[in-house]
C-alpha cells in the first residue's frame, strides 16, 4: 500500500512541474511604426520609422534596446562624426508605469546633409520593482547636434513594441510606480524572447515543485516506518 501512495505522490508532484512548465507566459516582441512629428531649429519635420526594442537579463535586471529601422529629421548641413547624440524616453506599462532612459552612442560616420539621420541602438537597464507583465513603447526622441536639440514625438499612439513576464527581487507584487530608470549596462541574453527561452527560463520553478515532491514523499515514508 505504501509503495503505491509513495509512487502517485512523486507521479503528482511531477505533473505539477509539467503543468509549471505548460503555464510559462512567453514574452512578446513586435516592430511597430512610430510617426515622430520633430521640432527642429530650422522648422517642423515629421517621419515615420519601424522601432523595434528588445530585453536582454543583465544581472537582476534587463538590457532595453530600442532600434530605429529609417531615420526620422535631416541637417541642413554634413554631422562629422561623433557630431549628433541620440537619447529617448520608453514609456512602462502593466504592471509598472513611468519611463525608462535609454540613450546611444554618437554617430559612428559623418551624416551627409538634408539626408536622413541613422538613429544609433538606443539602451538602458531595466529593473523590476513590481513583478507581473511590463510593457514597452517608444516614446519621445531628443537628438543633439552641432549645439542644437531636436525632440520628436510619436503622434500616432504607437503600440506597446515589447512585452516581459518580470519578477521583482526580494519576490515583489504585481503593481505600479511612477518612478523613472536608466543607466545603460550589458548582458546575456534575455531567457523570456519565446516560448522555447521562457520554459527553459521556469524550469527552475518546476524543478522546486518536483524537489518539494520529493521531500514529501520522503517525509510521508519517514513516518510510515516509524509507525510500524
Amino acid at each position: 500500500m505504501y509503495p503505491k501512495r509513495t509512487a502517485a505522490l512523486a507521479s503528482a508532484a511531477a505533473l505539477a512541474g509539467s503543468a509549471v512548465l505548460m503555464a510559462a507566459p512567453a514574452a512578446r516582441a513586435d516592430v511597430v511604426d512610430v510617426n515622430y512629428q520633430c521640432k527642429t531649429p530650422i522648422g517642423d519635420k515629421s517621419a515615420v520609422s519601424p522601432i523595434d526594442i528588445k530585453g536582454v537579463k543583465s544581472g537582476s535586471g534587463y538590457q532595453i534596446t530600442m532600434t530605429f529601422e529609417k531615420g526620422v529629421s535631416s541637417s541642413p548641413v554634413d554631422l562629422g562624426k561623433g557630431a549628433m547624440n541620440p537619447s529617448a524616453v520608453i514609456k512602462l506599462g502593466g504592471a509598472e508605469t513611468g519611463t525608462l532612459a535609454v540613450k546611444g552612442p554618437a554617430n559612428p560616420e559623418t551624416v551627409p546633409a538634408n539626408t536622413p539621420i541613422k538613429i544609433t541602438d538606443l539602451t538602458g537597464t531595466y529593473t523590476p520593482k513590481k513583478s507581473g507583465k511590463v510593457t514597452f513603447t517608444p516614446g519621445v526622441l531628443t537628438i543633439k547636434a552641432l549645439g542644437t536639440t531636436t525632440t520628436c514625438t510619436p503622434s500616432n499612439s504607437p503600440k506597446v513594441s515589447l512585452t516581459l513576464d518580470v519578477t521583482a527581487a526580494g519576490g515583489g507584487t504585481t503593481g505600479t510606480t511612477g518612478s523613472s530608470q536608466d543607466a545603460p549596462a550589458g548582458g546575456e541574453e534575455l531567457p523570456q524572447t519565446g516560448p522555447e527561452d521562457s520554459a527553459i527560463a521556469l524550469g527552475t520553478l518546476g524543478g522546486t515543485v518536483l524537489l518539494a515532491g520529493a521531500a514529501g514523499v520522503l517525509w510521508l515514508t519517514r513516518r510510515n516506518q516509524a509507525h510500524r
